[in-house]
């Protein structure tokens, strides 16, 4: 099942996974899709990286994930009006029509599509918002080819990156939404870099000798003096679902 691909990952994911840039909520209070009196639910939370960043915008934010370990990472992490629950995308546990904003960062390309929007549905208040984001590579990127070959190597799980770009986004909002995009490249140290690669699902683990030592000769190879440039770009996606409210975002 997806939810274990993560099991042992949670500290590494919370210690090494980019953050999302303050454009982006700027960019989304301006069009009205935050609000300091709205009620939010983070879908497949993880460690709560973008969990931490709404709650300051919100009243209130139920962070949803599925696999206990990084479950109990994002509640040692995250504030007070922040609370986690075990639950899915299919089946998060919350109560109907509860929420102002429904939101996936990084999480949306292991829904059930259908199932997630039927959710969405179910326990959005009249009007509400979806917001599935992305830290998508740039896969142009030397660097970013390079990468996705040694991890053809070293990791038989790989299949190409979680890029956000061919998920049927317009699929799942039937046409009627919203995007932008937002700069956020990264800045890596060697243990930055190869902490972020060992917390991806397909990634062996930690201690898995021959992919560290391949990842440290990439970042030498790479660097320059001592820092790497991780280049992303966050691409977020926002609509409404009700049948009543669907024209009103365009």
């Amino acid at each position: 099942m997806n939810e274990r691909l993560f099991d042992g990952k949670g500290e590494i994911y919370a210690q090494f996974r980019p953050s999302y840039p303050p454009a982006l909520f700027d960019f989304l209070r301006d069009n009205g899709v935050l609000n300091p009196s709205s009620d939010a639910a983070d879908i497949g939370a993880g460690t709560g990286i973008f969990t931490r960043l709404l709650a300051s915008h919100v009243r209130s934010v139920l962070a949803v994930e599925p696999n206990d370990d990084m479950r109990r990472e994002g509640m040692r992490l995250c504030p007070g009006n922040v609370r986690f629950v075990s639950g899915s995308a299919e089946s998060a546990g919350l109560p109907d029509a509860s929420l102002d904003l429904v939101t996936a960062a990084q999480a949306f390309h292991w829904f059930d599509r259908d199932a997630f929007r039927t959710e969405c549905r179910r326990i959005l208040r009249p009007g509400g918002w979806v917001l599935l984001v992305w830290n998508q590579r740039d896969e142009n990127s030397p660097l970013i080819r390079a990468l996705a070959d040694l991890n053809r190597k070293f990791c038989p799980r790989f299949k190409g990156f979680s890029s956000g770009g061919n998920y049927d986004v317009d699929g799942f909002f039937q046409g009627r939404f919203r995007q932008a995009s937002f700069p956020n490249d990264s800045q890596c140290t060697e243990e930055a870099f190869i902490g972020r690669c060992l917390s991806s699902s397909y990634a062996p683990g930690s201690d898995d000798l021959p992919y560290r030592q391949a990842l440290s000769g990439l970042f030498r190879r790479s660097c320059q003096e001592g820092v790497l440039s991780y280049p992303y770009v966050t691409v977020c996606f926002f609509g409404r679902l009700s049948d009543l409210e669907a024209d009103a975002i365009l």
